[in-house]
Parts: C-alpha cells; sequence; structure tokens
C-alpha cells in the first residue's frame, strides 16, 4: 500500500537517529573549516539556527493541515534545515541561516508531499529534504553570502563572517545555479547507471510477497522482533465461580 511508504519502523528510533544526526552535524559543517576559529563557530551556530527554525515551520505546518503535531515530521524538518545549511554554514550570518531555514522548509516540504503524489520510493525523502534541500542551499549561498565588502581581507570588517572568500552578487548566483544543476545532473546520470548495473545482479526491489510479509524472514531467514504472542491469566475459583484464564 502507497499509504504505508511513509510508515516509520520505530518512531523512537527515529528521534533518536535525528538526535544523533544533528550532534553529528556540528562536527560535520564546523569541522570543515579544518580549525577552531570563529568560521567554525558561525558554521556550527547557523545550523544550529537553520536546523530549529525548520523544525518548528514544519511542525507548525503539519500541525495546521493534520490538526496534531507529529514526532516524525518533526524530525524530517531538523534534518531538511540541516541539508540545505550545509553548503552555505561558513559563509553567511546567522539571519541568513534563519532565513534558509524558511526556505528549506517550503521547499522540502513541498517536494516531499510531490513525491507522495507521484508515488516514489523514496523511503528516507531523500530526494526531497536532503537532495534538493542541499541545492536549494548551494544556490542561496550567492544570495546570502557576505556583502561585497567582505572580498579582501586587508579590508574586510569583523562582521564578515569569511572574508576573502564568497561574497554575494548576480555572478555568484550564476556559478552556485550551474555548479547546483551540474552536480544533480552528473549525479542522476551516474546513479540510474549503477543502479542498472547492480539491477541486473541482484534485482533492487523484492518481490510483492516479501514485502507483503517478512522482509527481513523472507531476506535473512531471521525476524527483527519476535512474533507477539498472548499472554494468559488465571482466574482465581471464587464464590462458586468456574476458573478460566483472560488473553491479554
Amino acid at each position: 500500500d502507497a499509504k504505508d511508504l511513509d510508515v516509520p519502523h520505530n518512531v523512537p528510533f527515529v528521534a533518536l537517529g535525528t538526535a544523533l544526526l544533528w550532534f553529528g552535524w556540528f562536527g560535520f559543517n564546523g569541522g570543515s573549516a579544518l580549525a577552531s576559529s570563529s568560521t567554525a563557530v558561525a558554521a556550527a551556530v547557523n545550523s544550529e539556527i537553520a536546523g530549529s527554525v525548520a523544525l518548528f515551520l514544519w511542525l507548525i505546518i503539519e500541525w495546521i493541515r493534520n490538526g496534531r503535531p507529529g514526532l516524525v515530521g518533526l524530525c524530517v524538518g531538523a534534518v531538511a534545515g540541516l541539508a540545505t545549511v550545509t553548503p552555505l554554514a561558513g559563509f553567511v550570518q546567522p539571519w541568513a541561516a534563519f532565513v534558509t531555514g524558511i526556505c528549506a522548509t517550503l521547499v522540502c516540504y513541498a517536494c516531499c508531499e510531490l513525491r507522495k503524489k507521484l508515488g516514489f520510493d523514496d523511503a528516507l525523502d531523500v530526494w526531497g529534504v536532503h537532495g534538493m534541500g542541499g541545492f536549494v542551499g548551494t544556490v542561496l549561498l550567492g544570495v546570502l553570502a557576505d556583502p561585497e565588502e567582505c572580498s579582501v581581507v586587508a579590508d574586510a570588517p569583523k562582521s564578515c563572517v569569511n572574508a576573502g572568500t564568497v561574497v554575494r552578487s548576480g555572478e555568484q548566483l550564476g556559478k552556485q545555479l550551474a555548479a547546483a544543476v551540474l552536480c544533480a545532473v552528473y549525479s542522476f546520470v551516474v546513479t540510474f547507471a549503477l543502479l542498472k548495473v547492480m539491477n541486473a545482479i541482484i534485482p533492487l526491489r523484492p518481490g510483492e510477497e516479501s514485502v507483503r510479509g517478512s522482509l527481513d524472514k523472507a531476506e535473512h531467514g531471521e525476524q527483527a522482533y519476535s512474533p507477539a504472542k498472548a499472554y494468559t491469566l488465571e482466574v482465581p475459583k471464587t464464590n462458586g465461580a468456574i476458573t478460566g484464564t483472560v488473553d491479554l
């Protein structure tokens, strides 16, 4: 059933995985500076801001649409913000990270909804969140980076996040867009070719019966969880009543 594609295997595991990802993202973005510097601090702060903003807005959208907040949507929103801010985390001011979180929510949520309507098999929303989020973040760098006055290190004010590197301009926006499109096309072509080769050797999609039954059992001969068993409780004999059992 297509509706089951978005039902997680284990919601607490989703929350735990998101928490681990978020913690690791500070090292991922902040560590990209390769030094304990102001740029590393800016990257970590921007990651926190974008992830928090996207988390909150995603939660609000789901609350309005579904009538209640959801933990899974909250986690997806957080990852969307983190993935989108990654290309520009070390080059923008905190206010730009806030804007990035908003853009991440709007674009990634729309892409996830489009994926559902089209029936794409994307269990982890890799395209809608990581792919499109990264694409948007890459393009936004040309718009949200430090101003032109930060282009020369010697003359740059102290407010610059990463002086002497990337500054916002129409030319930079064009470069970012061209690079994002090129990477998207390259990734699609190479991935498609690799999947075709892999599918010719080992089928990528399991059989229909395996999916509807126990995939672990069909693929590995084991199950992640033991089948549910009924527990019985002995009912003591009182006042002439017959002793029996009650299933719990």
